[in-house]
């Protein structure tokens, strides 16, 4: 074989090693590997990039290079001048997001990121204002003790479906850091670490960078299913994960479902997430929402009735914004009336929202909202087909089975022909990258943007 061959069967030895997803995120496109006199050069896009591909991966190249050679050649880890680590990362960022990037930095500093600087552009929730219930109590503990010993619970991660209170949890921690004093702490979303990763790499300085996300006490990122796919950005933040548990840093994650979920983020972040504090919250029980209604009633200056109260938490069993809504709705009739909030003008103004909110999908009903909205026969996306008039449709069955029900992974694969739950995955993250590149999809005989085909399933739903 010439040198070509070889470093194939090299990469196709190394990834059977190291597994498909880890091999993606630490040998794709930015990492470069040659056979040339002898030697074998791995070359990284970067410094740092390559001092963890040495440290990490060394046996595990020099396996495959005897399983593929029978010896064992010299290795060279290198920084590979022809890789370009500003567009591996400027690629990371979805096209809208890349966009904003250069206004969202313009200030060398963002003031409500450091609690030392005693100023907020917004106002941030506290742990005294959360309600907590049999669904939370656990992860608002948790919050309780990370907030008073940082660093003692290391890193914390709080996972659950939207509007279940992981924001509300990770703005209380960081508001009871700042009344303390006592401490550095930063707060953001993966969009904007990404985003300002970027912009570091594109221009403004990683040292920088690194110092202010690195030299703080207390991280806190929300929202962290979105670095999947992030392949530059991922690496970066494993190399502050392990700098702050050096350092005895403070981590707080929230993520929409627990890491044995995200394996799309890798196994090397997914093994520090477990070997921290993992909490779950599920939606609020009757109890709870009760709680949540009287309390924004007060946060909106609302007289409302008990018995109003109780038809709001006992009909809306969903999430915080759904009781939210119901309120504003109940403010808005109040005010247009005239008249007080009561329990018949309740109903009569909450009905419609009631009529949908109380609807329970179930994964047969999804199945049938996308075998009617496209014109496919009931039985289609539980076969064996694999033509994208079918694949595409039952791939898309799947991502909504997973945003409107609670079935686990399992159970929708095996309801959708008897497939793995690995395949649900798969599903899930096609889905995923049609809605950030707003692709068009094949759908039985006819071509939909995705997000109008979405809303036509969605609005199927809603009428069975």
């Amino acid at each position: 074989m010439d040198d070509m061959e070889i470093v194939s069967a090299l990469r196709l030895a190394l990834a059977d090693r190291v597994g498909e997803e880890r091999f993606a995120l630490w040998f794709g496109a930015g990492t470069r590997l040659q056979l040339h006199d002898g030697v074998v050069t791995v070359g990284a896009p970067n410094r740092f990039f390559r001092d963890w591909l040495r440290l990490s991966f060394r046996e595990e190249i020099e396996a495959a290079c005897l399983a593929t050679l029978g010896t064992c050649p010299p290795l060279d880890f290198r920084v590979d001048p022809e890789a370009c680590d500003a567009d591996a990362a400027d690629a990371e960022l979805a096209p809208q997001a890349r966009r904003k990037v250069s206004a969202r930095i313009s200030r060398e500093e963002e003031p409500w990121l450091d609690v030392s600087n005693g100023s907020t552009r917004q106002r941030f929730a506290d742990l005294e204002s959360f309600v907590t219930g049999c669904s939370n109590q656990v992860a608002r503990a948790s919050a309780e003790m990370v907030s008073g010993q940082l660093g003692a619970f290391s890193p914390l991660l709080i996972y659950g479906p939207t509007s279940v209170g992981k924001t509300h949890l990770l703005e209380g921690i960081w508001t009871a850091v700042r009344k303390s004093c006592r401490s550095t702490a930063v707060y953001l979303s993966s969009e904007q670490f990404t985003s300002y990763y970027v912009e570091a790499v594109r221009g403004s300085g990683l040292p920088s960078f690194r110092r202010k996300y690195r030299g703080v006490e207390l991280l806190i990122i929300d929202d962290i299913q979105f670095f999947r796919g992030k392949r530059s950005t991922l690496v970066e933040l494993l190399y502050t994960i392990d700098t702050l548990l050096r350092q005895r840093g403070q981590l707080v994650f929230a993520a929409d479902r627990p890491p044995a979920e995200l394996p799309e983020l890798g196994a090397e972040l997914i093994t520090r997430l477990e070997s921290g504090m993992v909490c779950g919250i599920e939606p609020p029980d009757y109890a709870t929402r009760l709680g949540i209604v009287n309390q924004m009633a007060r946060r909106f200056g609302l007289n409302v009735p008990q018995e109003v109260q109780q038809l709001i938490a006992s009909r809306f069993r969903g999430h915080a914004r759904e009781l939210s809504g119901a309120l504003c709705r109940l403010q808005a009739a109040a005010r247009a009336s005239g008249h007080p909030i009561s329990l018949p003008m309740a109903e009569q103004s909450l009905a419609e929202l009631i009529r949908h909110s109380g609807r329970v999908v179930r994964l047969g009903d999804i199945q049938k909202a996308v075998c009617r909205t496209f014109g496919l026969e009931a039985s289609s996306l539980q076969s064996g087909r694999k033509s994208k008039r079918i694949s595409h449709p039952r791939m898309l069955a799947m991502w909504l089975a997973r945003k409107h029900t609670r079935a686990a992974l399992t159970e929708i694969g095996q309801f959708f022909g008897r497939r793995s739950h690995s395949t649900v995955i798969s599903a899930q993250k096609r889905v995923d990258g049609w809605i950030a590149q707003g692709s068009p999809v094949e759908m039985a005989d006819a071509t939909y943007n995705v997000d109008e085909a979405i809303r036509r399933v969605e609005g199927c739903l809603r009428v069975g």
